[in-house]
């Protein structure tokens, strides 16, 4: 199962946030050379914004 649990969008918007998403742009839009720190961060900040979106319900 392959199911994807973050859009694309959401994702890209984290990045652009976190300051990550200009090495994806240089890498051709591949998110391999992004170091699993940054990874990490942006997980970290996604599970933020989905528990706010949950508290304020």
């Amino acid at each position: 199962m392959n199911k994807k649990l973050m859009s694309e969008n959401l994702k890209e918007e984290i990045a652009k946030e976190l300051g990550v998403y200009e090495q994806v742009k240089q890498d051709g839009g591949s998110w391999a050379n992004v170091s699993s720190k940054d990874c990490g961060n942006i997980v970290k900040k996604a599970i933020e914004i989905a528990n706010r979106s949950v508290e304020s319900k």
